[in-house]
Protein backbone atom coordinates (compact mmCIF):
# COMPACT_ATOMS: atom_id res chain seq x y z
CA UNK A 1 0.00 0.00 0.00
CA UNK A 2 1.32 3.46 -0.89
CA UNK A 3 1.76 6.34 1.54
CA UNK A 4 -1.17 8.07 -0.15
CA UNK A 5 -3.54 5.18 0.47
CA UNK A 6 -2.22 4.76 4.02
CA UNK A 7 -3.13 8.38 4.80
CA UNK A 8 -6.45 8.11 2.99
CA UNK A 9 -7.46 4.93 4.84
CA UNK A 10 -6.51 6.46 8.18
CA UNK A 11 -8.53 9.64 7.55
CA UNK A 12 -11.59 7.63 6.57
CA UNK A 13 -11.26 5.24 9.50
CA UNK A 14 -10.71 7.93 12.14
CA UNK A 15 -13.43 10.19 10.71
CA UNK A 16 -15.92 7.31 10.75
CA UNK A 17 -15.19 6.82 14.47
CA UNK A 18 -15.57 10.52 15.17
CA UNK A 19 -12.01 10.78 16.45
CA UNK A 20 -10.03 14.01 16.32
CA UNK A 21 -7.23 14.39 13.81
CA UNK A 22 -5.34 17.01 11.86
CA UNK A 23 -3.82 16.78 8.41
CA UNK A 24 -0.63 18.66 7.50
CA UNK A 25 0.16 19.15 3.81
CA UNK A 26 3.29 20.68 2.33
CA UNK A 27 2.15 23.50 0.04
CA UNK A 28 5.47 25.22 -0.79
CA UNK A 29 9.19 24.60 -0.39
CA UNK A 30 12.40 26.52 -0.90
CA UNK A 31 15.94 25.19 -1.02
CA UNK A 32 16.82 21.57 -0.25
CA UNK A 33 13.89 19.69 1.24
CA UNK A 34 13.19 15.99 1.67
CA UNK A 35 9.62 16.14 0.34
CA UNK A 36 7.79 18.25 -2.23
CA UNK A 37 4.39 19.98 -2.27
CA UNK A 38 1.58 17.50 -1.70
CA UNK A 39 3.37 15.35 0.88
CA UNK A 40 1.19 14.76 3.95
CA UNK A 41 1.36 13.90 7.62
CA UNK A 42 -1.81 12.76 9.40
CA UNK A 43 -1.74 13.34 13.15
CA UNK A 44 -4.40 11.46 15.14
CA UNK A 45 -5.35 12.47 18.67
CA UNK A 46 -4.15 9.06 19.83
CA UNK A 47 -1.39 7.00 18.29
CA UNK A 48 1.51 7.61 15.93
CA UNK A 49 1.35 10.02 12.96
CA UNK A 50 0.91 8.52 9.50
CA UNK A 51 2.81 9.75 6.48
CA UNK A 52 6.02 11.69 6.06
CA UNK A 53 6.91 15.31 5.32
CA UNK A 54 10.58 15.72 6.15
CA UNK A 55 12.25 12.41 6.86
CA UNK A 56 12.15 13.07 10.60
CA UNK A 57 13.31 16.70 10.72
CA UNK A 58 9.98 18.33 11.48
CA UNK A 59 7.43 15.66 12.29
CA UNK A 60 7.41 16.32 16.05
CA UNK A 61 7.04 20.09 15.62
CA UNK A 62 4.29 19.65 13.05
CA UNK A 63 2.50 17.22 15.36
CA UNK A 64 2.51 19.92 18.07
CA UNK A 65 0.88 22.38 15.65
CA UNK A 66 -1.60 19.70 14.61
CA UNK A 67 -2.73 19.22 18.21
CA UNK A 68 -3.40 22.95 18.50
CA UNK A 69 -5.45 22.78 15.29
CA UNK A 70 -7.41 19.84 16.71
CA UNK A 71 -8.13 21.79 19.87
CA UNK A 72 -9.12 25.03 18.14
CA UNK A 73 -10.87 23.48 15.15
CA UNK A 74 -9.34 26.03 12.76
CA UNK A 75 -6.76 25.53 10.02
CA UNK A 76 -3.33 27.14 10.16
CA UNK A 77 -0.58 27.96 7.69
CA UNK A 78 2.83 27.41 9.30
CA UNK A 79 6.39 27.78 8.01
CA UNK A 80 9.68 26.20 9.02
CA UNK A 81 12.90 27.78 7.76
CA UNK A 82 15.97 25.55 8.11
CA UNK A 83 18.20 27.39 5.66
CA UNK A 84 20.64 28.74 8.26
CA UNK A 85 24.05 27.22 7.67
CA UNK A 86 25.26 27.20 11.25
CA UNK A 87 25.49 25.04 14.33
CA UNK A 88 22.01 26.11 15.45
CA UNK A 89 20.57 24.07 12.57
CA UNK A 90 23.05 21.26 12.02
CA UNK A 91 23.45 20.76 15.75
CA UNK A 92 19.81 19.68 15.93
CA UNK A 93 20.60 16.76 13.64
CA UNK A 94 18.26 18.05 10.94
CA UNK A 95 18.53 16.50 7.50
CA UNK A 96 17.01 19.41 5.57
CA UNK A 97 18.47 22.76 4.61
CA UNK A 98 15.40 24.45 3.18
CA UNK A 99 12.14 26.17 4.01
CA UNK A 100 8.78 24.40 4.13
CA UNK A 101 5.29 25.87 4.30
CA UNK A 102 2.46 23.65 5.50
CA UNK A 103 -1.30 23.86 5.65
CA UNK A 104 -2.63 22.12 8.77
CA UNK A 105 -6.37 21.48 8.90
CA UNK A 106 -8.79 19.75 11.28
CA UNK A 107 -10.88 16.62 10.80
CA UNK A 108 -13.78 18.07 8.80
CA UNK A 109 -11.48 19.61 6.21
CA UNK A 110 -9.28 16.50 6.17
CA UNK A 111 -12.38 14.52 5.24
CA UNK A 112 -12.76 16.77 2.16
CA UNK A 113 -9.22 15.88 1.16
CA UNK A 114 -9.99 12.19 1.65
CA UNK A 115 -13.03 12.51 -0.60
CA UNK A 116 -10.95 14.11 -3.35
CA UNK A 117 -8.24 11.48 -3.01
CA UNK A 118 -10.82 8.71 -3.15
CA UNK A 119 -12.29 10.22 -6.32
CA UNK A 120 -8.88 10.25 -8.03
CA UNK A 121 -8.20 6.65 -6.98
CA UNK A 122 -11.59 5.24 -7.97
CA UNK A 123 -11.84 7.07 -11.29
CA UNK A 124 -8.16 6.39 -12.02
CA UNK A 125 -7.88 9.95 -13.31
CA UNK A 126 -5.86 12.86 -11.94
CA UNK A 127 -7.83 15.78 -10.56
CA UNK A 128 -6.74 19.17 -9.26
CA UNK A 129 -7.74 20.42 -5.84
CA UNK A 130 -7.55 24.19 -5.24
CA UNK A 131 -7.40 25.14 -1.55
CA UNK A 132 -7.51 28.72 -0.30
CA UNK A 133 -4.62 29.48 2.07
CA UNK A 134 -5.47 33.15 2.65
CA UNK A 135 -7.67 35.69 0.91
CA UNK A 136 -8.60 39.37 0.73
CA UNK A 137 -11.82 38.59 -1.15
CA UNK A 138 -14.97 39.04 0.98
CA UNK A 139 -16.70 35.73 1.66
CA UNK A 140 -13.72 33.62 0.63
CA UNK A 141 -12.42 31.76 3.67
CA UNK A 142 -9.27 29.84 4.36
CA UNK A 143 -9.76 26.17 3.51
CA UNK A 144 -12.44 26.71 0.85
CA UNK A 145 -11.94 24.20 -1.97
CA UNK A 146 -12.65 23.66 -5.64
CA UNK A 147 -12.06 20.33 -7.41
CA UNK A 148 -11.32 20.45 -11.13
CA UNK A 149 -11.27 17.45 -13.45
CA UNK A 150 -9.31 17.20 -16.69
CA UNK A 151 -12.49 17.76 -18.72
CA UNK A 152 -13.01 21.14 -17.00
CA UNK A 153 -15.91 20.02 -14.81
CA UNK A 154 -15.79 21.25 -11.22
CA UNK A 155 -17.07 20.40 -7.76
CA UNK A 156 -17.32 22.79 -4.84
CA UNK A 157 -16.59 26.53 -4.84
CA UNK A 158 -14.14 29.04 -3.41
CA UNK A 159 -16.84 31.61 -2.63
CA UNK A 160 -16.36 33.99 -5.56
CA UNK A 161 -17.25 33.37 -9.22
CA UNK A 162 -14.21 35.16 -10.60
CA UNK A 163 -11.91 33.22 -8.29
CA UNK A 164 -13.58 29.99 -9.36
CA UNK A 165 -12.94 30.82 -13.02
CA UNK A 166 -9.29 31.74 -12.34
CA UNK A 167 -8.83 28.63 -10.21
CA UNK A 168 -10.27 26.39 -12.92
CA UNK A 169 -7.88 27.82 -15.49
CA UNK A 170 -4.85 27.37 -13.26
CA UNK A 171 -5.95 23.88 -12.16
CA UNK A 172 -6.17 22.72 -15.78
CA UNK A 173 -2.69 24.15 -16.45
CA UNK A 174 -1.25 22.29 -13.48
CA UNK A 175 -2.96 19.06 -14.52
CA UNK A 176 -1.16 19.39 -17.84
CA UNK A 177 2.16 19.99 -16.08
CA UNK A 178 1.50 17.30 -13.42
CA UNK A 179 2.76 19.78 -10.84
CA UNK A 180 1.43 21.18 -7.55
CA UNK A 181 2.23 24.72 -6.41
CA UNK A 182 0.92 27.84 -4.68
CA UNK A 183 -0.67 30.39 -7.03
CA UNK A 184 -2.24 33.84 -6.65
CA UNK A 185 -5.79 34.00 -7.97
CA UNK A 186 -7.29 37.39 -8.95
CA UNK A 187 -10.80 38.74 -8.46
CA UNK A 188 -12.38 42.17 -8.79
CA UNK A 189 -12.77 42.12 -4.98
CA UNK A 190 -9.16 41.24 -4.22
CA UNK A 191 -7.07 38.10 -4.55
CA UNK A 192 -6.58 34.72 -2.94
CA UNK A 193 -3.45 32.73 -2.35
CA UNK A 194 -4.22 29.08 -3.06
CA UNK A 195 -2.52 25.72 -3.17
CA UNK A 196 -3.24 24.16 -6.55
CA UNK A 197 -2.57 20.47 -6.07
CA UNK A 198 -2.63 17.70 -8.64
CA UNK A 199 -3.93 14.48 -7.09
CA UNK A 200 -2.82 11.50 -9.13
CA UNK A 201 -3.98 7.91 -8.83
CA UNK A 202 -1.24 5.27 -8.62
CA UNK A 203 0.85 4.88 -11.74
CA UNK A 204 -0.63 2.15 -13.94
CA UNK A 205 1.87 -0.42 -15.15
CA UNK A 206 0.83 -3.12 -17.63
CA UNK A 207 3.14 -6.11 -18.03
CA UNK A 208 2.72 -8.00 -21.29
CA UNK A 209 3.90 -11.47 -20.40
CA UNK A 210 3.49 -13.55 -17.26
CA UNK A 211 6.90 -15.23 -17.21
CA UNK A 212 8.92 -15.84 -14.07
CA UNK A 213 10.83 -12.55 -14.41
CA UNK A 214 7.60 -10.55 -14.38
CA UNK A 215 7.05 -11.38 -10.68
CA UNK A 216 9.91 -9.18 -9.35
CA UNK A 217 8.67 -6.25 -11.43
CA UNK A 218 5.14 -6.69 -10.05
CA UNK A 219 6.62 -6.70 -6.53
CA UNK A 220 8.70 -3.60 -7.25
CA UNK A 221 5.67 -1.80 -8.66
CA UNK A 222 3.51 -2.71 -5.67
CA UNK A 223 6.24 -1.52 -3.31
CA UNK A 224 6.17 1.87 -5.04
CA UNK A 225 2.40 2.08 -4.68
CA UNK A 226 1.77 1.49 -8.39
CA UNK A 227 -1.07 -0.53 -9.87
CA UNK A 228 0.50 -3.51 -11.65
CA UNK A 229 -1.62 -5.31 -14.25
CA UNK A 230 -0.43 -8.56 -15.86
CA UNK A 231 -1.66 -9.47 -19.35
CA UNK A 232 -1.04 -12.76 -21.15
CA UNK A 233 -2.66 -15.11 -23.67
CA UNK A 234 -1.91 -18.02 -21.31
CA UNK A 235 -4.67 -17.76 -18.69
CA UNK A 236 -3.16 -20.48 -16.50
CA UNK A 237 -0.31 -18.08 -15.70
CA UNK A 238 -2.62 -15.31 -14.48
CA UNK A 239 -3.27 -15.87 -10.80
CA UNK A 240 -2.39 -14.43 -7.39
CA UNK A 241 -0.43 -17.51 -6.48
CA UNK A 242 2.07 -16.53 -9.16
CA UNK A 243 1.66 -12.75 -8.75
CA UNK A 244 0.32 -12.04 -5.23
CA UNK A 245 0.89 -8.27 -5.53
CA UNK A 246 -0.84 -7.80 -8.91
CA UNK A 247 -3.74 -5.35 -8.96
CA UNK A 248 -5.47 -7.12 -11.86
CA UNK A 249 -5.07 -9.69 -14.63
CA UNK A 250 -6.00 -9.41 -18.31
CA UNK A 251 -6.49 -12.74 -20.08
CA UNK A 252 -6.06 -12.37 -23.84
CA UNK A 253 -7.18 -14.43 -26.79
CA UNK A 254 -4.33 -12.92 -28.82
CA UNK A 255 -1.44 -10.59 -27.86
CA UNK A 256 -2.59 -8.04 -30.45
CA UNK A 257 -5.77 -7.53 -28.37
CA UNK A 258 -3.84 -6.04 -25.42
CA UNK A 259 -4.46 -2.32 -26.07
CA UNK A 260 -8.22 -2.81 -26.06
CA UNK A 261 -8.46 -5.52 -23.42
CA UNK A 262 -6.13 -3.78 -20.95
CA UNK A 263 -7.71 -0.38 -21.63
CA UNK A 264 -4.36 1.23 -22.40
CA UNK A 265 -4.60 5.01 -22.04
CA UNK A 266 -2.26 8.01 -22.05
CA UNK A 267 -1.15 7.45 -18.45
CA UNK A 268 -0.33 3.76 -18.86
CA UNK A 269 3.26 2.52 -18.77
CA UNK A 270 3.82 -0.82 -20.50
CA UNK A 271 6.63 -3.38 -20.38
CA UNK A 272 6.66 -6.12 -23.02
CA UNK A 273 8.46 -9.15 -21.60
CA UNK A 274 7.44 -12.47 -23.13
CA UNK A 275 10.91 -13.43 -24.49
CA UNK A 276 9.09 -14.61 -27.62
CA UNK A 277 9.88 -12.46 -30.65
CA UNK A 278 6.59 -13.05 -32.51
CA UNK A 279 4.50 -12.53 -29.37
CA UNK A 280 6.39 -9.34 -28.56
CA UNK A 281 5.86 -8.07 -32.10
CA UNK A 282 2.12 -8.60 -31.82
CA UNK A 283 2.05 -6.81 -28.47
CA UNK A 284 3.98 -3.85 -29.86
CA UNK A 285 1.77 -3.74 -32.95
CA UNK A 286 -1.23 -3.25 -30.67
CA UNK A 287 0.51 -0.80 -28.34
CA UNK A 288 1.69 1.47 -31.17
CA UNK A 289 -1.96 2.07 -31.98
CA UNK A 290 -2.66 3.08 -28.38
CA UNK A 291 -1.89 6.28 -26.43
CA UNK A 292 0.44 4.41 -24.01
CA UNK A 293 2.94 6.86 -22.53
CA UNK A 294 5.83 4.38 -22.26
CA UNK A 295 6.49 1.13 -24.13
CA UNK A 296 9.53 -0.81 -22.92
CA UNK A 297 10.90 -4.10 -24.22
CA UNK A 298 13.33 -6.59 -22.77
CA UNK A 299 16.26 -7.81 -24.82
CA UNK A 300 19.10 -6.12 -26.70
CA UNK A 301 18.66 -3.01 -28.80
CA UNK A 302 19.26 -4.95 -32.02
CA UNK A 303 16.25 -7.13 -31.24
CA UNK A 304 14.05 -4.08 -30.75
CA UNK A 305 15.27 -2.56 -34.03
CA UNK A 306 14.60 -5.78 -35.90
CA UNK A 307 11.11 -5.96 -34.41
CA UNK A 308 10.34 -2.37 -35.48
CA UNK A 309 11.78 -2.98 -38.96
CA UNK A 310 9.53 -5.98 -39.48
CA UNK A 311 6.49 -4.03 -38.31
CA UNK A 312 7.28 -1.27 -40.83
CA UNK A 313 7.65 -3.87 -43.58
CA UNK A 314 4.23 -5.21 -42.61
CA UNK A 315 2.72 -1.76 -43.11
CA UNK A 316 2.72 -0.39 -39.54
CA UNK A 317 3.26 3.38 -39.48
CA UNK A 318 5.84 4.18 -36.79
CA UNK A 319 6.24 7.90 -36.16
CA UNK A 320 8.96 9.87 -34.38
CA UNK A 321 6.52 10.23 -31.51
CA UNK A 322 6.19 6.45 -31.36
CA UNK A 323 9.97 6.04 -31.28
CA UNK A 324 10.16 8.46 -28.35
CA UNK A 325 7.77 6.22 -26.41
CA UNK A 326 9.72 3.03 -27.10
CA UNK A 327 12.42 2.06 -24.62
CA UNK A 328 14.50 -0.93 -25.56
CA UNK A 329 16.39 -2.39 -23.85
CA UNK A 330 14.16 -1.61 -20.89
CA UNK A 331 15.68 -0.11 -17.78
CA UNK A 332 18.45 2.24 -16.70
CA UNK A 333 22.08 1.28 -17.23
CA UNK A 334 22.78 -0.08 -13.74
CA UNK A 335 24.69 -3.17 -14.79
CA UNK A 336 21.71 -5.16 -13.54
CA UNK A 337 21.87 -8.94 -13.54
CA UNK A 338 19.08 -11.34 -12.67
CA UNK A 339 15.33 -10.72 -12.52
CA UNK A 340 15.33 -8.71 -9.27
CA UNK A 341 18.01 -6.24 -10.36
CA UNK A 342 16.51 -5.91 -13.84
CA UNK A 343 13.12 -5.15 -12.26
CA UNK A 344 14.81 -2.42 -10.19
CA UNK A 345 16.42 -0.94 -13.32
CA UNK A 346 13.09 -0.91 -15.17
CA UNK A 347 11.23 0.63 -12.24
CA UNK A 348 13.95 3.29 -11.96
CA UNK A 349 13.61 4.16 -15.64
CA UNK A 350 9.85 4.52 -15.28
CA UNK A 351 10.34 6.95 -12.38
CA UNK A 352 12.85 8.94 -14.47
CA UNK A 353 10.51 9.13 -17.45
CA UNK A 354 7.57 10.08 -15.25
CA UNK A 355 9.62 12.91 -13.70
CA UNK A 356 11.24 13.98 -16.96
CA UNK A 357 14.76 13.09 -15.84
CA UNK A 358 17.67 11.33 -17.53
CA UNK A 359 18.37 8.93 -14.68
CA UNK A 360 22.04 9.75 -14.07
CA UNK A 361 23.79 10.11 -10.68
CA UNK A 362 22.54 13.04 -8.62
CA UNK A 363 26.13 14.07 -7.89
CA UNK A 364 26.48 14.91 -11.60
CA UNK A 365 23.36 17.05 -11.66
CA UNK A 366 24.04 20.80 -11.82
CA UNK A 367 21.86 22.88 -9.54
CA UNK A 368 19.24 21.69 -7.04
CA UNK A 369 17.95 18.15 -6.79
CA UNK A 370 14.39 19.31 -7.47
CA UNK A 371 13.50 21.75 -10.22
CA UNK A 372 12.47 25.20 -9.11
CA UNK A 373 9.29 26.59 -10.62
CA UNK A 374 8.38 30.27 -10.52
CA UNK A 375 4.59 30.57 -10.06
CA UNK A 376 2.80 32.82 -12.49
CA UNK A 377 -0.52 34.59 -12.30
CA UNK A 378 -3.38 33.39 -14.46
CA UNK A 379 -3.92 35.54 -17.54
Amino acid sequence: MSELTDVLSAIESLSAKGEKLALATIVAVRGSTYRRPGARLLVPEEGAPIGNISGGCLENDVADVARIVMSEGHARVVSFDLTADDEAVWGWGLGCNGAIELFVEPADKAAEVASALRMALEEERPISMVTVLDSSVPGVEQGNRLLVKADGSTQGALGDHELDAAATQVALEQLGHERSEVRMLPSAEGEARAFVEVLEPPLRLVLCGAGHDAAPLVRAAAGLGWSAVVADDRPAFLNHGRFPEAAAFVPLERPEDVARAAQIDERTFVVVMTHNFLRDKDYVRSLLGSPARFIAMLGPGARTQRLLTELREEGVDITEGDLARIHGPAGLDLGAEGPEEIATAIAAEIVAVKRGRGGGPLRDRPGPIHERHIPSRPS
